[in-house]
């Protein structure tokens, strides 16, 4: 089983992929990392050559043609469920998980900027009202999600417990 890892940038998404997958004993995928090695170039650069289209239409390219393992847990980017059939292809392919967080504890999280092209100029203020504007946006994504789960206080095992009480 594959089991997606869906949310807003901040919301723990790759370290509760690791947890999930070690508890799982399976392999963790994490897409930005997979676009990075076959790039050659981080996200930012990414985005600052080819733009936010540019990018998106190779996030999803690498999201529906990546080799995955039988059972693994992928991470993905917080923009990808999004964009073009992306939510309903995870969808059908595995389970999905919306790791939901509230805007404040999001802002609390997002130190490190500089790595995020979308939100790299924002101070705390400019940033909550960003998140808010984008999650309003994203959230008749997000909760296509097969599961919701609020993600402030998750560790690997309540994930893993979740997951299987959701099957």
């Amino acid at each position: 089983m594959k089991i997606f890892l869906i949310g807003y940038m901040g919301c723990g998404k790759s370290t509760k992929a690791k947890q999930l997958a070690h508890r799982l004993e399976c392999p963790v995928i994490d897409l930005d990392a997979e676009i990075v090695s076959k790039t050659g170039k981080s996200i930012a650069e990414y985005f600052a050559e080819f733009g936010e289209s540019g990018f998106r239409d190779y996030e999803s390219e690498m999201l529906k043609t990546f080799d995955y393992p039988e059972t693994c847990v992928v991470a993905t980017g917080g923009g990808l469920p999004c964009f073009f059939d992306n939510m309903e292809w995870m969808n059908a392919n595995g389970e999905t998980v919306y790791l939901q967080m509230e805007p404040a504890a999001l802002v609390s999280r997002l130190h490190n900027r500089q790595k995020r092209p979308l939100i790299k100029d924002l101070d705390d203020e400019q940033l909550l009202e960003f998140i808010k504007i984008k999650l309003q946006e994203r959230d008749p994504f997000y909760t296509k999600a097969k599961l919701i789960v609020d993600a402030f206080d998750l560790d690997g095992e309540k994930l893993e417990e979740a997951i299987k009480n959701n099957r």
